[in-house]
């Protein structure tokens, strides 16, 4: 099964290779995406996000997914000494960087509730797998024909977090200025909830996130910082050439 649908703001692929899976589970995985984005948005008036950042709800009326998703921003809030933290002065509420991995990784349950075993889940360059090897490239920072770094990876998750599709996006929470100290940073983790919060959460504090985040139980890390120097954890699985 292999199918590519636009969602969040970006193309989402799935392939699926195990026999038995019926089209019905990849409709329910788009239908879950696309029911968070209508939730979670911070760029939706209607959204359940908006809605609570304009005082219309209060914190006990919010879903237990929305309070699950504000529980895992302030955990990164504190992890990062403020670094990370989706409540900006002069912004609207913005959780969209635990939303999107956490999302994704509940589309992969889905799939692995449904009876797949070998699968690849691919949001936005940010990827979930089963039943490997896989191999996943990361993109170079400068040159978007060009990777820097390939993966192989049996089962889990990799996030990378850049400057190069929306630009000087990445604000550090303790200076309210872009984060500019790295060019990129990958982050493989056993899930998309835990990759995808830490590269943000780690590039918001710029060199000093690579340690921060290599440091985290489970994550490997590859980055590239402003000066174009790269660093990488003993552990990141990076693919061998074959002979």
């Amino acid at each position: 099964m292999r199918r590519v649908e636009h969602v969040m703001g970006f193309p989402v692929s799935l392939r699926v290779d195990d026999e038995g899976i019926r089209d019905e589970v990849a409709d329910a995985l788009f239908a879950w995406l696309r029911e968070v984005d209508a939730r979670f948005s911070p760029f939706r008036p209607d959204s359940e996000v908006c809605r609570y950042d304009r005082g219309e709800l209060q914190l006990r009326d919010l879903s237990a997914d929305l309070t699950e998703v504000l529980d895992l921003c302030e955990q990164y809030r504190l992890a990062t000494g403020g670094a990370f933290d989706v409540r900006l002065p002069g912004r609207p509420l913005d959780p969209c960087a635990v939303v999107k991995g956490w999302s994704v990784q509940r589309a992969a349950e889905l799939l692995t509730a449904a009876g797949a075993r070998r699968f690849i889940l691919n949001a936005g360059g940010d990827v979930v797998v089963a039943g490997g090897p896989w191999r996943v490239g990361v993109r170079h920072p400068e040159h978007a024909d060009q990777l820097c770094t390939v993966l192989e990876l049996t089962g889990g998750a990799v996030a990378t977090s850049a400057r190069y599709e929306r630009g000087d996006h990445i604000v550090d929470g303790r200076t309210g200025a872009p984060a500019t100290g790295l060019l990129s940073i990958s982050v493989v983790a056993a899930s998309l909830t835990e990759a995808d919060a830490t590269a943000t959460a780690a590039f918001a504090m710029g060199p000093e996130g690579v340690d921060w985040a290599a440091a985290r139980p489970g994550c490997e890390v590859f980055a590239v910082d402003a000066g174009r120097r790269v660093r990488r954890t003993p552990g990141f699985p990076v693919a061998t050439v074959a002979a």
